[in-house]
């Protein structure tokens, strides 16, 4: 960490206090954002890693580390919508089922996929007839990721057998949840093999939030990130490494992604207003951010930015 963030994390330790964010029970709230998963798409532990982090966590797994996904409950209209299929995909529609206690179905209304990255898509096999044998579950999809789907095997069979029925998303285009929630895609710069990529903008009633889980750099997007940060009330951003130390047996230009070092460096200006809205997400399995104990989390808090949680809940 360079000298100027670590003359921050001294001043801003000094005149203000670390915000902690405490999950609370939801039951009446009109719109909710659940965060469902926080990890990068190979989840932890890790296939192959022999390393600390992910040392011992088969034979004693951490429940808390699933792969990066939003839940979002109306509890006026008694809808869901999931936002990713994940490979814990299983596990997230029962985790959002609990906040959705006015329901009995196990499906979500809908669910909004960014990309064909692993972690993003395979979940919609459990959807197939080897399992649930869903029958017309929505998917919205960009135009290419939907050619993805439609062309290739085996996600072809969920369109073809209809346990999928895929709806169109555009860039820029709101779909609406419900008479005052929307979601909207917006397109950002990723390594873009079988589809383009996209975040999300979810607004509720009172609230917005921004949700960009994968991007290549800040500074290849044509969008300013801190003047979208300022339009919204909670920005979910990649926080994939903590800095360009982690993999030691990678060339990080393959895995392009605004290390959490960069991020606080480009969001250093803000106000404190608004770095109390950046929450980071989507962390691969060496990121230090997973343990809540480390020098690593305690600078983000510091700095006045936060860490995502599985479990928590946010009001739109």
């Amino acid at each position: 960490m360079n000298v100027v963030l670590s003359l921050w994390l001294l001043v801003f330790g000094l005149f203000f206090p670390i915000f902690r964010f405490e999950p609370k029970q939801i039951k009446s709230e009109e719109f909710k954002l659940i965060i469902l998963g926080t990890l990068q798409d190979g989840g932890s532990p890790h296939i192959g890693c022999k390393k600390e982090c992910c040392k011992n966590l088969v034979l004693h797994p951490d429940e808390n580390r699933q792969v990066v996904s939003l839940g979002l409950v109306d509890y006026a209209s008694k809808k869901t919508w999931l936002i990713e299929a994940t490979p814990d995909f299983s596990k997230q529609l029962k985790s959002l089922k609990e906040y959705a206690d006015f329901s009995d179905t196990e499906t979500p209304e809908g669910i909004f996929l960014t990309h064909a990255h692993i972690g993003h898509y395979t979940g919609l096999m459990f959807l197939g007839k080897e399992a649930m044998n869903a029958k017309g579950q929505k998917v919205f999809a960009m135009p290419r990721m939907r050619t993805f789907l439609e062309q290739n095997g085996p996600w072809s069979q969920l369109v073809s057998l209809k346990n999928i029925s895929i709806q169109d998303l555009k860039a820029n285009q709101i779909t609406a949840l419900g008479n005052k929630n929307w979601i909207k895609p917006i397109l950002v710069p990723h390594r873009d093999e079988y589809s383009e990529t996209v975040g999300f903008i979810i607004s509720g009633a009172n609230k917005k939030a921004l949700f960009i889980p994968d991007i290549d750099k800040w500074e290849k997007w044509e969008q300013n990130i801190n003047e979208l940060i300022a339009q919204v009330d909670y920005a979910f951003v990649d926080a994939t490494f903590f800095n360009g130390k982690e993999l030691n047996n990678r060339n990080m230009a393959e895995v392009p992604h605004p290390s959490v070092e960069e991020s606080m460096r480009r969001f250093i200006d803000l106000t404190p207003q608004n770095k109390n809205k950046v929450w980071f997400i989507h962390f691969n399995h060496t990121n230090p951010l997973l343990n809540l104990n480390s020098a690593e989390y305690k600078q983000v808090e510091l700095l006045g930015f936060h860490i995502a949680q599985k479990g928590m809940a946010f009001s739109l």
